[in-house]
């Protein structure tokens, strides 16, 4: 453990149990009901370097596939063409999502390994888009598997500090 990590536990203290014990290697039932109804996740990537990025990615509610309670399968649709989520992956083969459903103050973690899936393969499991209001660039050029290592529920102090969604402010 670092010095600053150190540091801070001192400061801060053990996670309580509850919250060690949310954290698991798996999916479980009310993560998987999240997922299921959210539109909205953030690919998060580095490269080996350990240069980082995040990227959105949006669909129809449960867009992102749950395969089993230990894998999930992503949908990579045509986008910008900059392909970093892809160059990440190629070189460090782990991704983090953060899944967000709007006017939900929870969000959902998910970390694992990534296998790419080229097209053939994705029709073979009958995976199609699910998004809203397709355009002419809606294609689906390959998927991720997402082998879940860590998967867990936050508690929603972050989106409820933001008033992320109260449209009145």
């Amino acid at each position: 453990m670092s010095k600053r990590v150190e540091k801070l536990r001192a400061l801060h203290g053990e996670p309580s149990k509850r919250a060690q014990k949310k954290v698991l290697n798996y999916l479980s039932d009310d993560v998987i009901e999240f997922i299921e109804d959210s539109p909205f996740a953030i690919l998060a990537t580095a490269d080996k370097a350990g240069n980082c990025d995040a990227s959105p990615r949006g669909g129809r509610p449960g867009f992102i596939r749950i395969i089993d309670n230990k894998t999930l399968f992503v949908p990579d649709i045509r986008g910008n063409r900059l392909l970093q989520s892809t160059s990440n992956i190629t070189s460090n083969p782990k991704a983090g999502l953060i899944f967000l459903i709007p006017g939900n103050n929870k969000s959902v973690r998910v970390n694992g390994s990534v296998q790419f899936l080229d097209v053939t393969e994705i029709n073979e499991m009958g995976i199609n888009n699910t998004v809203f209001n397709p355009d002419e660039n809606v294609e689906m050029i390959q998927g991720l598997l997402i082998k879940v290592h860590e998967s867990y529920q936050h508690c929603p102090r972050a989106l409820s500090f933001s008033n992320l969604w109260n449209f009145d402010c």
